[in-house]
């Protein structure tokens, strides 16, 4: 329900029907939305949306490789008609702090991993990193509002001389 309509559009009273429990066993169980949230991110990040750990492949040419991080996340992200975007990157936007932190948690492993496959520092994170997470954020958002599969990849594929001019090569 999170990633179909967003953690601000989903009420406990919901949650707690779709899993067959009452109210007070939802916050027995969980503490709060922000709780179960945090739980569903979790789950999410285990069964590795984006698979960074296939494609960051030490020795890899870099702008090659940050070039299809973009567009395997724009096929994961368009995938599932029902499940569009990233659970991590729209959870960024909600309005409760704690799932934000959660979901911002979860995001950050994202950062870690392409700031450690580029050699930069969590300190001065090199220009294509960023660039590669605002691109991120915003396929993740255009997938989620609907756009067509093919336009998103076309995007995607598209900023790959981006990435390669950020690098200087």
């Amino acid at each position: 329900m999170f990633h179909d309509r967003g953690y601000d559009d989903v009420g406990v009273a919901e949650l707690s029907e779709a899993m067959g429990i009452a109210p007070p066993s939802f916050y027995a169980a969980f503490e709060s939305k922000a709780g179960l949230f945090a739980r569903a991110l979790e789950r999410y990040t285990a069964q590795a949306p984006l698979p960074l750990g296939q494609i960051l492949v030490p020795g890899s040419p870099l702008a090659e490789t940050l070039a299809a991080v973009l567009v395997t996340a724009a096929e994961i992200y368009t995938a599932d008609p029902g499940r569009r975007g990233c659970l991590a990157l729209e959870g960024t936007r909600c309005s409760s702090a704690d799932a934000r932190a959660a979901a911002e948690a979860s995001a950050c492993a994202t950062r870690q991993a392409l700031l450690a496959f580029t050699g930069a520092s969590h300190a001065a994170p090199d220009v294509a990193v960023d660039l590669v997470l605002v691109t991120l954020a915003g396929l993740s958002a255009y997938a989620q509002r609907g756009m067509a599969r093919a336009q998103l990849i076309a995007v995607a594929d598209a900023l790959a001389p981006a990435i390669v001019a950020a690098l200087g090569a």
